[in-house]
């Protein structure tokens, strides 16, 4: 399902073949990412996921409110279902996978959708009210899986009409979401920092307030700027397509 991070606005015909030196390149160039990216992956699967398998919520990473009992059910669902859109988001963003494997690249897709995101998507809806971070944090989360599900589905939907350009610009948009858990660990951790100065001032030696504050901060950062990098990547791309197009017209 998505796509091509290369030039999202190249259909696959136009890649060079990867036995030619141009292909050798792209595909060494596109190994400097998409290893890194999934090492990543796999390394925050690997720790965020165990404890959640156990299914004892006095192990889990996030604390369970009370009074609530579908909270940690509906937690594990998403945790779960989120790892399985993680994990397979970074190879069907690798271009070289996609045109070398591209049976397996279907296959992965409908996991990504049918088996990540959508699943994924619908239990967090049911976690975000009940959250202990706060309001601002509630509203972020809500809004990130109402735009996850979103760009998801148009990204499907695509596919499945055969607009394939389309398709891996959804595709783009629904993964930088999908990344959006992983980095929402480094502005928190960022946030902390800069907050923790404060916490006998601003907070009035509430440190728990101070955690909200950057709970809420992080969330929001956490997706709109991996949205914007995604916009500003479609955008690059497309320029570059409508600058070969001119070149092609002088020639």
């Amino acid at each position: 399902m998505p796509t091509t991070i290369d030039n999202p606005s190249t259909p696959p015909a136009a890649s060079a073949p990867a036995g030619q030196p141009a292909g050798r390149a792209r595909v060494r160039r596109q190994l400097r990412w998409a290893v890194p990216l999934t090492l990543l992956a796999v390394a925050f699967v690997a720790y965020a996921l165990p404890p959640y398998l156990t299914f004892d919520p006095s192990r889990a990473r996030l604390p369970v409110p009370e009074g609530f009992p579908q909270y940690y059910p509906l937690l594990v669902a998403h945790i779960v279902f989120g790892s399985v859109a993680l994990l397979t988001g970074c190879f069907q963003v690798w271009p070289w996978f996609r045109q070398r494997y591209p049976a397996a690249h279907r296959w992965m897709g409908r996991a990504y959708f049918f088996g990540g995101v959508f699943p994924a998507g619908i239990a967090v809806l049911g976690v975000t009210p009940f959250s202990t971070t706060g309001f601002v944090s509630q509203v972020g989360n809500t809004m990130l899986a109402i735009l996850w599900l979103a760009t998801s589905v148009a990204g499907y939907r695509m596919a499945r009409q055969r607009r394939f350009v389309e398709h891996r610009r959804w595709m783009i948009r629904s993964f930088a979401l999908t990344g959006s858990i992983v980095v929402n660990r480094v502005w928190a951790t960022l946030f902390v920092i800069l907050l923790l100065p404060q916490v006998d001032t601003t907070y009035g030696g509430e440190e728990n307030a101070m955690i909200q504050a950057a709970a809420g901060a992080s969330v929001w950062m956490s997706w709109v700027v991996n949205l914007l990098v995604a916009e500003w990547w479609l955008e690059r791309g497309e320029a570059r397509r409508r600058a070969r197009r001119r070149r092609r017209g002088v020639a």
